[in-house]
């Protein structure tokens, strides 16, 4: 489908052109308006606690929103939930036989890297996304299972990727009680929490990486890479 300028006044965030459209419909219960406007905020969820992270639809509104596209939801209780997503799609006068250079590939690599996350599906798109780049992984679902596993991996650690708020002890805490078994690691620090917490847990500082959850697979890939290649 192609968004004309006059369309394009409904997409406020969507520039005029060709675009794919996929629409993905339930009959479930639906959502009330005020549900509705927080669906998309990280860590929002209607589940019970241990039941949902609130990272699925966030991480979904992220990763569109970095491609130049559009998600909108229409939702009423008893009716369903009906969502919307607009990716950009490539030029009319685009051949078949065009080459055209992907934009935004990631670099790939074939480090070590350890990933710690007590959310599960978090932990779960980290290791998908670094396996799928070439990279070895390690996991910890805690900070002691991660070090456990760091203390059995006789070979280097290049990267250790670490939420900075877990139970018990904290990123920070990890690295440090890692740098003594594996002293050649970097560090690169992952969190859903405001700045001013992360500041308190001491992680926020212009020498420190840091990736702001939720996040897109290839904003992941970059950071990672870019860490790995730094001095």
């Amino acid at each position: 489908m192609t968004i004309s300028r006059a369309q394009s006044r409904r997409y406020p965030d969507v520039a005029p052109g060709p675009y794919a459209m996929m629409s993905v419909r339930d009959t479930g219960a639906g959502m009330d308006p005020a549900t509705a406007a927080r669906i998309f905020e990280p860590f929002f969820t209607t589940k019970e606690v241990g039941k949902g992270t609130g990272l699925g639809l966030s991480t979904v509104h992220g990763i569109v929103k970095q491609s130049g596209g559009h998600i909108e939801v229409e939702s009423a209780v008893g009716r369903g939930t009906t969502f919307q997503i607009f990716l950009p799609g490539a030029p009319e006068n685009q051949t078949a036989g065009s080459h055209v250079r992907p934009v935004g590939v990631a670099p790939a690599g074939t480090e070590t890297i350890l990933v710690v996350e007590d959310e599960d599906q978090v932990r779960l798109l980290a290791t998908r996304v670094l396996r799928h780049h070439g990279y070895t992984v390690l996991e910890g679902g805690d900070p002691r299972e991660a070090l456990r596993v760091a203390k059995d991996h006789v070979e280097p650690i290049q990267l250790l990727l670490t939420d900075v708020v877990m139970p018990g002890m904290g990123g920070p805490q990890l690295a440090r009680r890692l740098a003594e078994i594996h002293p050649e690691t970097k560090v690169l620090y992952m969190s859903g929490y405001t700045d001013d917490a992360i500041v308190r847990h001491g992680v926020l500082a212009r020498e420190v990486a840091f990736l702001q959850k939720p996040f897109a697979p290839h904003e992941l890939a970059v950071q990672v890479r870019r860490l790995l290649d730094s001095e």
